[in-house]
């Protein structure tokens, strides 16, 4: 295995070299550097786990050098060592982006725990990134899938307003992909490389809740040994996500009121406010018009979260995407699972398209999961769906003949659908074929079949 990889900087000479000696005989591989400008050369030559630097240097300071580090080598952990340690120094490194703030005379122990945990928190960054270009990949924009005219004005409005500082909602029933759209809208603001931290709020009782959110300091309630920081102070630089915040208690939305208003808080227990630098993009499933009516939500409130509402339409609003939704499914199952499954049978898409996805665009990417993971061939069927996406079967009874076929069942739906797009295109058959994913022989064939030739013929 790979030795860590340290940098050393001190202008102390006395303590460079008897540190660097020490540091050596531990098991790193250590350079020493005894100035600024001598550190940020050797950066520029090689890749350091970790950087060790104090922050008084005789050519420059040592906040200046964790400033380059993380402008040009994010990869490199820093820690600052003084003599003159204090409370308001350390928070200011930490929020400055340093892993921790340290003071001299230097413990042996304390100092090597402090760079095991610094070179443990740099691996687990490094898998963080890995996961973050997966989920860029499976999250970003390019995967938030439709082609229904109310999706593209959804994607219109990310567009223009990713980039501001504004506070955004975002409503939907359960399931529709608030959360993706918070993070495309932070992949594609000026805050993109800074963190983004998601909080289900209805998942925590009010008490936890407050700590979650702005962290506590030691002894604030039973069972705080030790200081929390909290995900406000975590999101600094970036985005923090809201979610189900209809589901906040008066009191909190008192607290959320405050911090949306002045970015300032305290933890629970602690009397120092903290500002923080953060995008604020809150969701929730509720009608909070109505919850402010009911008296459930503070109206000042509401007004302050709703200066930019993105509302997502749910599934079975926009049915003509789902084959597209589908398919972009079941390309990331297949890549994940690595089963050789191609497509869908035309029934298998007929039955997704006339289901109701109470659950949403959620709902649909289980199932097709589900049925990649199990299907026994390389073509998804109606026997790999569950069976309430099924519904009756492949066999439909009418009181006119009998029985009659799925497909035959299914012509309704279908002319209804094709006539929606078709007239939200203007009858545009060109257009409209692009937004349903067929091509335009396959629209004027089924237009032919179902008695849309054109925009004169009834829904029959």
């Amino acid at each position: 295995m790979t030795k860590p990889q340290l940098l050393l900087v001190d202008d102390d000479r006395h303590v460079l070299d008897s540190m660097s000696d020490w540091l050596r005989s531990q098991g790193y591989e250590l350079d020493a550097s005894a100035g600024y400008t001598d550190a940020l050369e050797r950066l520029r030559q090689k890749a350091y786990d970790l950087v060790l630097a104090d922050v008084r240097l005789r050519d420059g300071e040592g906040f200046d050098l964790l400033e380059q580090c993380r402008r040009n080598w994010p990869a490199s952990q820093v820690v600052l060592m003084t003599g003159y340690g204090s409370p308001d120094g350390a928070i200011e490194a930490i929020r400055a982006g340093a892993f921790d703030y340290v003071t001299k005379p230097l413990i042996d122990n304390e100092l090597l725990m402090t760079i095991e945990r610094a070179i443990s928190q740099r691996s687990v960054q490094q898998e963080n990134t890995n996961l973050r270009a997966q989920l860029d990949r499976k999250y970003g924009m390019d995967n938030i899938v439709g082609r229904d005219p109310r999706m593209l004005k959804v994607f219109e409005m990310i567009g223009s307003v990713a980039d501001t500082r504004a506070t955004i909602l975002v409503t939907g029933e359960s399931g529709t992909g608030k959360s993706m759209i918070a993070r495309a809208i932070h992949r594609r603001s000026g805050r993109a490389k800074g963190p983004f931290v998601e909080v289900a709020c209805g998942a925590l009782p009010e008490t936890l809740l407050e700590s979650e959110l702005f962290g506590h300091v030691a002894g604030a309630f039973t069972g705080a040994t030790g200081e929390k920081v909290g995900k406000f102070l975590q999101a600094h630089g970036g985005t923090i996500f809201l979610d189900e915040i209809g589901t906040a208690s008066a009191a909190m939305q008192v607290k959320l009121l405050r911090v949306l208003q002045e970015l300032k808080f305290e933890q629970v227990g602690g009397t120092k406010t903290f500002d923080v630098d953060v995008r604020v993009v809150l969701a929730t499933n509720e009608d909070l018009t109505r919850a402010v009516a009911d008296g459930r939500f503070r109206q000042d409130l509401y007004y302050r979260v709703n200066v930019i509402n993105i509302e997502l339409p749910a599934l079975r609003t926009r049915p003509s995407d789902i084959p597209t939704l589908a398919h972009s499914f079941l390309e990331q199952v297949r890549e994940d699972s690595r089963r050789q499954v191609t497509g869908f049978a035309d029934d298998a898409m007929v039955t997704l398209e006339r289901y109701n996805w109470p659950g949403n665009v959620r709902e649909l990417q289980n199932v097709i999961e589900r049925a990649v993971l199990l299907g026994k061939g390389p073509i998804i069927t109606v026997a790999d769906l569950p069976t309430e996406v099924r519904g009756t079967g492949a066999v439909i009874m009418s009181s006119a003949s009998g029985q009659r076929t799925l497909k035959e069942a299914l012509e309704g739906p279908e002319r209804q659908i094709i006539r929606e797009v078709l007239e939200s295109n203007g009858w545009n058959r060109n257009a409209t074929a692009d937004q349903l994913g067929i091509n335009r022989t396959t629209l004027y064939k089924k237009m032919k079949r179902l008695g849309l030739e054109d925009g004169r013929v009834g829904v029959m």
